[in-house]
């Protein structure tokens, strides 16, 4: 039974709520007033408009054009609207936003200078791959080890060399600094770094009393970079000495923008210290001369260098060739924007280093061939079509061949898995003590698929199957049948005209790059898995190459990772 009231409770209406309008002030949460000119209606170009038999007293809207002469605009500096917020007094004393001077512009880089830089790869690295590739029998990208190599210092060699002249002059020499071995683009740089690095070689500095300046100062100006304390500005010395700390120390600044940066210190204890350091110099005495000198600056310091112990201390050379940490700590600014300029174009496309690997594999034994006509790829033999019809081959070959061509990219470890029995684990131990089974015991392939990988290696190195750095695996293709060469016209021409004819027809084309023929496949295989790659050039980045245990490794890797395993030896 309901209690009494409660049906007309429930019959009201549910208040609705809003919090929203719970958090707005009160004077949004009135209701909406009527619209006291509902029932006005006016014509438009401000004509005489009434309303309730009384003229609008309203102005028509005015527009820009309309605004009387010496009017200002809302927010304007000198509008009183928006708080008195005048703009600051520019240099003429009377109020609006201060000017800005144009600033200097941006002062250009010198140019590179003009030398030839080769990007190399390092030997013992080249001799790693090449010993990675024989042992595996894989397939690598050439670009791809081009950009490995590009990776990290250690891996690359730096050349610079001179440019000549179809006269044989030298376009801009290199100077080589005896000392250190040291590169550098121009004679000044080179002197330059032997008085500052070497200077107790050569000279013994040592200090004099001086008279110390007159007059009292009392602010200095000082260097906001280098801390150098200038002197003031009114000091006889001081332009001399802003110029020559910004030609010393600051030259690639434009001179405005380092003066800019100079600041005037008032500190008693700095004024003191200028004051203390000119009332001392500093001569100099000549080393590793038979007849010491006394010289009084160093202006004079770099003359007698110059003429004394240039010749002896600094070399002009043709060529210099760094590793490449040593070229990553080259003191030249013009050789280190030029070293850079080098790799960045090489990291864009790498054809000059490609050059040099295709090189350095062919000396070693290694082939090229192209996929699709465009990527080149280095194998230890190029793609050669097996005929199994017309040649003989063993059982074991023959299902290796019919299962690459059957399924299509497969990888040495679906050819384990799909042509020899599964490799039967030993149970596990029920006695807690019996000697439980090794990894090295269980990963040992069978005399069966020990066969497998030895008839695979010989496909492999002769060419018939190639297997690429991601390890898919496919046939050689076909060759396409050569197209028939019309006969030859009779010859009616001169001799001389006929031998050129022959020659022409006959020479064969030149690789490119110097490149051997490149041979062609088919498929395009996927794109080369980085860990791959690495593997190719761990050996780099040690002292030790860690390819010289990839064939014994190799006899465990079928039933574990036969994808990454290295074929024995024939």
């Amino acid at each position: 039974m309901v209690p009494a009231g409660c049906e007309v409770m429930s019959n009201l209406p549910e208040p609705e709520l809003d919090l929203d309008l719970q958090f707005l002030p009160s004077w949004a949460k009135q209701a909406p007033s009527p619209n006291l000119y509902a029932k006005f209606t006016g014509e438009e170009g401000g004509g005489d408009n009434r309303r309730d038999g009384r003229r609008d007293r309203r102005p028509p809207p005015r527009r820009d054009g309309d605004r009387p002469q010496g009017a200002r605009r809302p927010g304007s500096p000198g509008d009183r609207r928006d708080g008195g917020n005048r703009g600051p007094r520019d240099d003429r004393g009377h109020g609006g936003y201060a000017r800005s001077e144009p600033s200097a512009p941006p002062r250009e880089a010198p140019p590179p200078p003009t030398l030839n830089v080769v990007l190399m790869p390092d030997e013992k690295g080249v001799e790693s791959i090449a010993r990675q590739i024989k042992a595996t029998g894989r397939a690598y990208p050439l670009f791809d080890i081009a950009q490995i190599i590009l990776q990290k210092p250690e891996r690359q060699q730096v050349k610079f060399e001179v440019i000549k002249k179809p006269d044989g002059t030298v376009v801009q020499p290199i100077f080589v600094c005896g000392l250190d071995e040291t590169p550098w683009a121009s004679e000044a740089e080179a002197v330059a770094h032997v008085l500052d690095q070497h200077f107790a070689t050569f000279y013994q500095p040592e200090k004099t009393p001086a008279e110390p300046p007159k007059g009292t100062y009392t602010f200095v100006a000082q260097c906001g970079m280098s801390g150098v304390i200038l002197g003031p500005p009114n000091y006889h010395d001081y332009q001399n000495q802003l110029r020559k700390l910004h030609a010393e120390r600051f030259s690639r600044m434009a001179f405005e923008a380092f003066k800019s940066r100079v600041k005037f210190v008032k500190e008693e204890a700095v004024v003191k210290k200028w004051v203390e350091d000119l009332s001392w110099k500093t001569e100099y005495t000549t080393l590793n001369v038979p007849e010491p000198k006394r010289l009084f600056s160093r202006e004079e310091v770099e003359k007698h260098f110059r003429e004394v112990h240039l010749p002896n201390v600094i070399k002009q050379v043709e060529s210099v060739k760094l590793t490449g940490p040593a070229s990553r700590e080259v003191k030249s600014p013009a050789l280190q924007r030029l070293l850079r300029h080098a790799w960045e174009e090489q990291k864009r496309f790498p054809i000059k280093l490609v050059t040099i690997l295709s090189q350095q594999f062919a000396s070693r034994g290694l082939h090229f061939f192209k996929v699709n006509k465009t990527i080149t790829h280095v194998s230890v033999a190029r793609p050669h079509f097996l005929d199994l019809e017309a040649t003989a081959v063993s059982d074991g070959v023959r299902k290796i061949v019919q299962f690459i061509a059957q399924h299509p990219r497969t990888t040495r470890r679906h050819l384990i898995e799909g042509l020899t029995s599964p490799v039967a684990r030993p149970a596990a131990p029920t006695d807690a003590g019996a000697p439980a089974a090794t990894p090295a015991a269980e990963s040992q392939p069978t005399p069966e698929q020990a066969a497998l990988i030895s008839d695979l290696h010989w496909l492999i190195h002769q060419g018939h199957v190639i297997e690429f750095a991601n390890g898919l695996m496919e046939m050689a293709k076909r060759p396409a049948p050569k197209p028939i060469r019309p006969e030859p016209a009779p010859k009616t021409e001169a001799k001389g005209q006929n031998a050129q004819n022959n020659v022409a027809g006959t020479e064969p084309a030149k690789p490119e790059n110097g490149q051997p023929a490149a041979h062609e496949t088919l498929a395009a295989p996927q794109s080369v898995a980085a860990e791959e790659l690495a593997r190719a050039t761990a050996a780099m980045d040690s002292e030790s190459p860690a390819t010289e245990s990839a064939p014994a490794a190799s006899q465990s890797a079928p039933v574990e990772s036969p994808e990454a395993e290295a074929a024995p030896k024939p």
